[in-house]
């Protein structure tokens, strides 16, 4: 089967098309056919040798997520059936030669979940890390849900810092589908209309000086949960807009790469700051938000594309360097590698 590996860490051209053998299933594993692989910031940075993702062995398939058909299952799995249509989350987590940037990878089940038939691949394909990040981010607050549905966020206002990215995108949506009050922080324009597209209910540039101003006229008594992409970059903002026993959910720190804690105003506001990396939230969490994510599509509340805010970029299976090198780039949008035949 054709598969990308690289060897070596390093740029993106570590990344070779070569062949494997078709793996197998062992107890409690399945096989998939990969239609769609996803590629996320995680998944390069591994490959230039983040230690966000310990590897061992000599060769390593990139890519967490994707989307595909179980094409076998080993003993002992009865949650899937060879021909279920499924989407993939963490699958190259300690499993180097697991991730989707080839035909078939063989996972653990508790790592493949449902593709309802209201979702194509390419939905499929675009959830996995994104998705079950603001799963998580939305449902640590103090005061909040620690699951989603409808009505779940009623009366409470979510700031979503970065609504046009691929996390930003699904905190969006999975906060507006759960019945929060939306606002999004962006930076341009373009942006702008993309956080807007994926249902942000306001949307405000962090860029402009009275961005603190703009949002208290929306939350005039501070907002409840803040979905954070930068908190380094951000802290001032979100301090000056949360109300008392707010939670800043950070999954990243982009164009930061610290800062300085302000206690005094963190504790008369009884903040807490709730970091969030999927690879440990243990595997409650992970099932539990799969399982939202999954109602959330079935409503569907979780479109992706340009008109859902979240335009797509695609590239073959043997351009997957050019794909990793558009996300290090910052594409807006989310970047899909085509594997296999639908």
């Amino acid at each position: 089967m054709r598969a990308i590996v690289y060897t070596e860490h390093g740029d993106a051209a570590v990344l070779q098309l070569t062949d494997r053998d078709l793996p197998e299933p062992g107890p409690g594993e399945v096989r998939v056919r990969v239609v769609v692989s996803g590629v996320n910031p995680t998944d390069w940075k591994s490959r230039r040798g983040s230690s966000t993702l310990p590897v061992t062995g000599s060769a390593f398939v990139p890519n967490q997520d994707g989307s595909g058909v179980v094409d076998a299952v080993g003993d002992g799995v009865t949650q899937l059936a060879v021909g279920d249509r499924v989407w993939l989350a963490l699958s190259a987590w300690q499993r180097p030669l697991s991730g989707t940037a080839q035909e078939y990878t063989v996972l653990p089940v508790e790592r493949v979940f449902p593709l309802p038939d209201e979702a194509d691949f390419d939905l499929g394909a675009s959830l996995g890390v994104p998705a079950l990040t603001a799963h998580r981010a939305l449902t640590v607050a103090e005061d909040g849900p620690s699951r989603l549905a409808p009505g779940a966020l009623a009366d409470r206002t979510v700031l979503v810092a970065g609504g046009a990215g691929a996390v930003g995108h699904a905190a969006v949506q999975l906060a507006r589908w759960a019945g929060a009050t939306v606002i999004a922080t962006v930076s341009n324009e373009e942006k702008a209309a993309l956080a807007a597209a994926a249902g942000a209910h306001h949307v405000v540039r962090y860029t402009v000086p009275d961005a603190a101003q703009q949002i208290r006229a929306i939350a005039p008594g501070g907002v409840d949960q803040i979905v954070e992409v930068s908190v380094g970059g951000n802290n001032a903002l979100n301090l000056a807009v949360a109300r008392a026993r707010t939670t800043i959910a950070t999954y990243a720190n982009d164009r930061a790469e610290g800062f300085a804690l302000d206690v005094g105003a963190a504790m008369r506001l009884n903040l807490r700051y709730q970091f969030v990396l999927l690879y440990t939230v243990g595997a409650d969490a992970l099932r539990h938000g799969a399982e939202d994510v999954i109602a959330a599509i079935r409503d569907g509340a979780l479109p992706v594309g340009t008109a859902g805010g979240l335009p797509l970029h695609r590239f073959p299976l043997e351009q997957t360097a050019d794909a990793h090198r558009a996300v290090e780039a910052g594409a807006v949008g989310k970047v899909l590698v085509d594997v296999g035949e639908a």
